[in-house]
């Protein structure tokens, strides 16, 4: 029995980790779509990052509706839906493309953010307790490793479809007529229409045979009751260290994605060509898989999670000042070392917040899935700085290429406080099981 036990844990885990692939490629071909939406819709740098907060901020708006979900139809069905929403996500690009409108591909992009918040609010908890809550963050990094596999080669891949010519069109943009200009861009935007149709049908076809998938039921631990007759909490806002953990996972996914998503526009502002930016964000990727086979190996026998949640923490404090202290290509590959930083953030907080939940497992998930919207609220805020900052040095008749292109490293500042905040839970926050600190 225990050993059928195990082997059904497998096939879960490998299917999972399939899931964790596909949110993978999905969400980590912002990093490519973010330059490509600046051209061909002309916009600022706080109005490019909204490709980020289109996706994110769906977190908010379906997580507790996702929650709802699944305490309905369970972790399975969930799954099965989620991965349908993403479908009719990805088809909403061809009219968007169609149109080159810049709010219709923000809603495709919202609504496949709505799908993978599904998705996640189901299989995240699911691997989460699939076994030993001390070894969460070992499983989790297991589908960490499946999902920045996924993220690389979706940033490679849409990389080179999407980018591909744009320093020449780029170029070109500023010396032709209306027409010939809305004809360059147009072209352009038409080659969306071929790898989002097969990213659809892809989906679509997942979400059916997830269906029929080998996945065990599993449910979380109820609450034990406390020392000295305490009595078994009977609300969520009785767990003081899950409200640090969502807070925690706010910021750190603010930090990830700006990891992710800003390296390839960043390096472009530093006179690089989008040629070679566009392989920058499978450098952070690849530096997270990196880590992340780490982490199987140490996690739990050699490392605690809360232990590798204080190195991770430190790191990205460390690797942070680092690009605000180096330029050019030592300070792109310092954006891509927050990879190493990244890893093993989110592993970590999940069962350190999940941990004694029991009945309150699927609200609390809910909570964290909502605290993603940190990739929607800081990446645009760091376009933000972007732009304040180069007004400021067109204002004092600054207008070389080169400072200007400061602007852009000096406000990674913005990451410092992210990864403070990360190393106060993995120091003290999780401790918080009751709002009684006598």
């Amino acid at each position: 029995m225990i050993e059928s036990t195990k082997n059904s844990n497998k096939v879960a885990i490998a299917i999972i980790a399939a899931l964790f692939f596909i949110f993978g490629f999905v969400t980590w071909i912002n990093g490519a779509l973010i330059p490509f939406m600046k051209t061909i819709n002309e916009l600022t740098e706080a109005q490019s990052y909204l490709v980020a907060s289109a996706s994110y901020i769906s977190f908010v708006f379906m997580a507790l509706p996702a929650s709802y979900i699944l305490n309905k139809i369970g972790y399975k069905k969930g799954m099965s839906l989620g991965l349908i929403v993403m479908g009719v996500g990805a088809l909403i690009f061809i009219p968007a493309a169609e149109a080159r409108t810049y709010w219709v591909f923000l809603t495709g992009i919202f609504i496949q953010g709505l799908g993978m918040t599904i998705l996640q609010t189901a299989a995240n908890p699911y691997i989460t307790i699939l076994g030993p809550i001390e070894s969460g963050a070992k499983r989790i990094a297991i589908m960490g490793i499946a999902n920045k596999i996924a993220g690389a080669l979706g940033s490679l891949i849409f990389g080179a479809l999407l980018l591909s010519g744009i320093d020449e069109v780029k170029d070109k943009l500023g010396s032709v007529s209306v027409d010939e200009k809305n004809m360059l861009l147009d072209t352009m935007a038409d080659s969306v229409f071929i790898p989002y149709i097969l990213m659809a049908i892809v989906l679509f076809v997942l979400g059916i045979l997830i269906r029929k998938a080998p996945l065990p039921h599993v449910e979380a631990v109820e609450d034990e009751q406390g020392k000295e007759g305490e009595t078994a909490k009977t609300n969520i806002f009785q767990f003081p260290h899950l409200w640090f953990g969502v807070l925690a996972l706010f910021v750190y996914v603010g930090a990830e994605v700006m990891a992710g998503d800003t390296i390839i526009a960043y390096g472009i502002s530093l006179g690089f060509s989008a040629a070679s930016a566009k392989f920058f964000t499978t450098l952070t990727l690849l530096a997270m898989v990196f880590t992340y086979a780490l982490g199987v190996i140490l996690i739990p026998k050699y490392l605690k999670q809360s232990t590798a949640l204080k190195i991770s923490a430190v790191l990205g404090i460390m690797f942070s000042i680092c690009i605000l202290l180096t330029t050019g290509i030592t300070s792109v590959m310092f954006v891509a070392a927050l990879g190493i930083a990244n890893a093993l953030v989110w592993p970590a907080i999940w069962p350190l917040t999940l941990e004694g939940l029991g009945k309150f497992t699927k609200t609390a998930s809910a909570l964290l899935i909502m605290s993603i919207a940190g990739g929607a609220i800081i990446p645009p805020l760091y376009g933000r700085l972007v732009d304040a900052r180069k007004e400021e040095l067109i204002e004092n008749g600054i207008t070389n290429t080169e400072v200007l292109s400061n602007a852009s490293t000096e406000s990674y500042w913005i990451l410092i406080p992210c990864y403070i905040i990360v190393l106060l839970f993995a120091i003290w926050g999780h401790k918080l099981k009751s709002w009684n600190i006598n």
